[in-house]
């Protein structure tokens, strides 16, 4: 087994879920890879299940009855990966957007102690990496950044990056089942909740590519939990120690 976990959530991802499970078992770093399936009817999960015969020490699979959230998806696979013996737990999207090779640069800045939280981030070093987007998201994605760093004071630019590695003990010390949000709020709040606790969070430069294949699962409610969320994040954090 390996001593890092790859977990990605998926929804009708047919198009690219062989694909992605291949690219990171091609990796020359062994990785697992554990996908939580929210009931995706055109046969995902189906896919998954072949290449387990293939793969059986190596991919696993949840499968769920329904949609349920992005934040519960990666929660369920946190409390998954520490109940095994997993060191190194990865969140990464099936789509391809965050490329599979720069696994082994967020595994290096933890795996050398720079790092108790990796953040694959497309706004380091004062650039913007992001291929194939709209103008008008690629803005929205950035000041939306800019707002969360502002409201909260968090020291990380790219604040609802999605491809993140954390080592364990920073898993282990919060309080999961606490968690708030389903969306991508999700992904602010458990950078927030590192960054209250003091924990090391250095950003990895990544090129973010916009999905080819498949639909985006973006939302005007998944927007605005985001925007109204931080509000409440940062509220909430005057009155804990």
């Amino acid at each position: 087994m390996s001593d890092s976990i790859v977990i990605i959530p998926t929804y009708n991802e047919k198009e690219n879920i062989e694909a992605i499970i291949k690219a990171v078992f091609n990796l020359p770093q062994l990785f697992d890879v554990l996908i939580i399936d929210d009931g995706s009817p055109d046969g995902t999960a189906d896919i998954v299940k072949g290449l387990q015969v293939q793969n059986p020490e190596r991919l696993f699979m949840v499968q769920r009855s329904g949609k349920l959230g992005l934040g519960t998806a990666y929660i369920m696979g946190f409390k998954w990966a520490l109940e095994r013996d997993y060191q190194y737990i990865f969140e990464m999207d099936a789509d391809f957007s965050h490329p599979p090779k720069d696994l082994l640069n967020l595994y290096e800045a933890c795996k050398s102690g720079r790092a108790d939280v990796a953040v694959g981030s497309r706004y380091v070093n004062n650039l913007v990496s992001v291929v194939n987007w709209p103008v008008g998201r690629i803005l929205m994605s950035f000041f939306a950044s800019k707002y969360v760093q502002f409201v909260t004071g968090l020291k990380v630019k790219d604040t609802t990056a999605g491809f993140v590695c954390y080592r364990r003990k920073v898993l282990e010390t919060f309080d999961l089942d606490a968690v708030k949000f389903k969306g991508y709020a999700f992904q602010i709040e458990m950078k927030f909740t590192a960054f209250k606790y003091e924990f090391k969070i250095e950003e990895v430069p990544i090129i973010f590519v916009n999905r080819e294949l498949g639909v985006s699962k973006m939302s005007g409610g998944i927007f605005s939990e985001a925007l109204f969320g931080v509000i409440r994040l940062k509220i909430n954090s005057l009155f804990k120690s």
